[in-house]
């Protein structure tokens, strides 16, 4: 690639350093308004997990059913690699404009969809069945958005502000998913969380469709990149674009750098610190869940100009060092973190952790895994398995501490023993006795050493809990301020659409989009409230030592050819 030719202009006539014209403003505006709309309908989902798991998942039991929930969640993101695939060989085939007023009329429609589905007790398993599939069009939507509205930016952008433009692509993101917790917010006050739970969630989705409306208006009053027409005009676009840039290695070996140096770590940064911080605290620290959008919404609120600021210091010292330091940064603070947050959300939890562990003492060959996919295993089997059932349903955090084989489990609550029932032997109605007189003794001398049900609103320390939150969400500018412009500068025009949109949508639709969903099952697995997070922290330390070795610096890169 080559660099950047200060005597030359770029294609508008304009220097190539130069203040934004009108024209860049309205690229800016017109492409990050409508990929703020496609962010709003994809976070939708995930902020509505609890009650989409209610709705859609009633079958199950309540832990597999959020489980489940936040596997359709994942199944948008699982797809995203395949439309960057279809979406961005097309931009790169027919341009930029085009792709991505096609894949907001996809994610609109399917999010509009969504709001009109009926539940599980109304059309059984056709529900879910559904659902996923309104997901999968999402995610092959946002699969082909990012990469069009990113490249499109870019080429309009003058040399040496990349960062800076771009930069209002990443803040897009998060204000989707801060119109999208204001608009849940909203409507969970205007009809009450009784209402909200049975009827009202569906309203985000049904006034998406206003949404819909604005922002295709406003994308259709933009004209091509610059860089494609010249290309177009001139016929030297992509014959073959996914040939290109995936069959030969001189391109794929910068896909797989950019995957695994930048974008992994990127990604788990990004969804640890905004979507499975909110689970986190409605699901593990038991937040009301209003509670806990409010405090994401004011930490997202306070973190976001920092996008826009971390995309122009970019242009300055170059993106590899702001993208890989925010990364290590992530490995060693999310610990401390969310230990951190723990103690200011639900405090109460915090002291029993401290004062009064809990230890289950079971032969681990004797365990099943805590997670039940058709919802009809009681896990009672043995002794450990009706020890780890009782925990999971608390959510409590446990250690787990090696017995010999055949000896019946035991839990500890500090140093107090309760000694688990063993099933084996007992007719059905004795095993039943046994197990409910073990889960009310266990119940009460957990809440006698002070375990709560739940946050209690008058112990939380708002302030506290919202300079965590910050703290996690400018971890997430640094990753991702500078991410696009670094993407689009390691590619030439003639692919940039295919070749970015792939690492980019792996990253961030398989390694970040499952985050949630595999740290919960680390949590279930182990009964460690704090497992899930060994997830992201390697694969952030992971990109930290590739991305040191193989990433290049590209931010003085020239994107025209």
């Amino acid at each position: 690639m080559a660099t950047v030719d200060e005597s030359l202009a770029n294609k508008d006539g304009e220097p190539r350093h130069h203040a934004a014209t009108q024209n860049e403003k309205l690229v800016i505006a017109a492409s990050s308004l409508g990929t703020v709309f496609e962010w709003y309908d994809f976070y939708l989902y995930g902020l509505l997990a609890t009650h989409i798991s209610a709705q859609f998942f009633s079958g199950v039991d309540e832990t597999t059913a959020f489980i489940f929930a936040l596997a359709a969640f994942a199944a948008g993101f699982a797809v995203r690699p395949f439309g960057a695939l279809v979406f961005g060989r097309i931009g790169d085939l027919v341009g930029r404009k085009n792709t991505f007023l096609v894949t907001m009329a996809i994610m609109g429609l399917s999010t509009f969809a969504v709001g009109l589905l009926p539940a599980y007790g109304t059309i059984g398993v056709a529900a879910p069945i559904i659902l996923v599939i309104m997901r999968l069009a999402q995610g092959l939507a946002l699969g082909g958005e990012y990469g069009g509205a990113a490249t499109y930016v870019a080429e309009h952008a003058p040399n040496n502000k990349r960062g800076l433009y771009t930069s209002w692509i990443q803040t897009t993101a998060t204000f989707g998913l801060f119109a999208a917790l204001l608009v849940v917010i909203g409507f969970r006050f205007a009809v009450g969380e009784e209402a909200f739970a049975a009827w009202g969630w569906r309203l985000p989705f049904l006034v998406s469709i206003l949404l819909l409306g604005v922002s295709m208006w406003i994308r259709l009053q933009l004209n091509e990149s610059p860089v494609f027409q010249k290309m177009k005009d001139e016929g030297t676009t992509s014959k073959a674009p996914l040939t290109e840039a995936f069959g030969q290695w001189r391109n794929l070996r910068w896909v797989l750098i950019a995957l695994f140096g930048a974008v992994a770590g990127q990604a788990v940064v990004w969804y640890a610190g905004q979507f499975y911080a909110l689970f986190f605290l409605e699901k593990t620290l038991r937040l009301d869940g209003a509670t806990a959008n409010i405090l994401v919404a004011v930490a997202l609120a306070l973190a976001t100009p920092f996008f826009v600021l971390f995309g122009w210091l970019s242009d300055k010292i170059g993106r590899k060092p702001i993208i890989l330091t925010g990364c290590a940064l992530a490995a060693l603070a999310y610990f401390p973190l969310f230990g951190a947050l723990t103690d200011a959300v639900n405090p109460a939890l915090a002291r029993a952790q401290a004062l009064a562990p809990v230890t289950i003492v079971a032969n681990a060959d004797e365990c099943a895994f805590q997670f039940d996919p058709v919802g009809k295993n009681k896990f009672e089997g043995s002794s450990c398995d009706i020890a780890k059932a009782f925990m999971a349903k608390t959510g409590i955090s446990y250690a787990n501490q090696p017995a010999p084989a055949g000896e019946p489990a035991t839990v500890r609550v500090g140093t107090t023993p309760f000694t688990v029932p063993t099933p084996a032997g007992l007719s059905p109605e004795a095993r039943r006795a046994a197990i409910a007189d073990f889960q009310t003794r266990l119940g009460e001398a957990l809440a006698a050493v002070g375990y709560p049900p739940a946050a209690d609103p008058a112990q939380i320390d708002r302030v506290k809990a919202i300079a965590v939150l910050w703290a996690l969400a400018m971890l997430v500018t640094m990753v991702y301020g500078p991410i696009a412009a670094m993407l689009v500068e390691l590619f030439p025009s003639r692919i940039r659409y295919t070749a970015m949109s792939l690492p980019y949508h792996i990253g961030n639709g398989w390694f970040g989009g499952f985050l949630p969903t595999t740290a919960f099952a680390m949590v279930a697995a182990t009964g460690d409230i704090y497992y899930g997070l060994w997830y992201p922290v390697v694969i952030a330390a992971a990109t930290v030592v590739i991305g040191l070795i193989f990433l290049p610096e590209t931010f003085r890169r020239d994107i025209d050819q």
